[in-house]
């Protein structure tokens, strides 16, 4: 593993964050997920269930790395910087420029885009400056970031045109060119799809939730925690009881189709 090191407070216009070096290479910038979070007004529970749901497309190593993997460099590295918010916490994600550029590709933030260019230019591109009297390298660098600058503007110039087309198949094509011209993957948008929760589902069907729970584990809906199928996926929300984070699994209409058939049979 790459060795990591805290940079201390990185500040860019207004925005404020923890500046983190290696995991993904020498001299590589990284940002945790709750500085993520902050920079685009989120729970840091939103950013950690839009990565979970979307883990496969994340390269381990490259994209992210969760720092409660079993290695224990990283585990420490998470400790020694107070990075385990309670023995609850689960995952300290940490992204490469790269993983974070898909990370916003999944979130769809309006914002997204000019926080990214902020963040690229002054930031994930900004390397250490160079002790020893090396023009070469120097100007290896400065042509590196160039490449890097002409790649962001291409991609915030694709998802303003995006913004502005009222063709939704045509908006999600240009957001995934978007996306390519930064991370050099055409990543296909996920279609959002409506969601119910129990108590929905028995509003809907004239019975009550703990009925539609019931008929779900006799069918076999519910995928092992913290998964997703067809059916539906696990999600955190609060208790109604207390203020305590509970998971709760939210239906698709695929879930929703396969307990109404089974009410309907009684």
């Amino acid at each position: 593993m790459e060795a990591l090191k805290v940079l201390g407070t990185e500040k860019i216009g207004k925005i404020e964050f923890t500046g983190i070096e290696g995991g993904f290479g020498e001299s590589k910038k990284a940002m945790l997920a709750k500085d993520v979070a902050m920079v685009h007004q989120k729970e840091l529970r939103q950013i950690n269930q839009a990565i979970n749901m979307n883990r496969r497309r994340f390269k381990d190593g490259i994209d992210i790395i969760d720092l409660l993997n079993p290695s224990d460099g990283f585990r420490e590295f998470a400790k020694e910087n107070k990075l385990i918010g309670s023995n609850r916490t689960q995952h300290v994600y940490l992204l490469s420029e790269r993983g974070y550029a898909k990370l916003l590709k999944i979130m769809d933030d309006d914002k997204a885009w000019d926080i990214y260019d902020q963040l690229v230019d002054n930031y994930f591109n900004m390397r250490v400056a160079i002790k020893e009297n090396k023009p070469s390298l120097v100007a290896q660098e400065r042509l590196a970031v160039m490449k890097d600058n002409a790649a962001t503007r291409k991609a915030a110039m694709l998802y303003k045109i995006a913004m502005k087309t009222e063709s939704n198949s045509s908006k999600q094509l240009l957001l995934a060119q978007a996306a390519k011209a930064i991370t050099g993957e055409m990543i296909v948008p996920i279609m959002k799809q409506k969601e119910y929760s129990a108590s929905d589902i028995a509003k809907k069907l004239g019975t009550t939730a703990t009925m539609v729970g019931r008929i779900a584990n006799k069918l076999g809906l519910k995928a092992e925690q913290p998964g997703q199928n067809k059916y539906g996926r696990w999600a955190n929300s609060k208790s109604q009881y207390s203020n305590k984070e509970v998971a709760q699994w939210l239906y698709t209409n695929a879930g929703y189709k396969a307990i109404e058939k089974e009410v309907n049979k009684k």
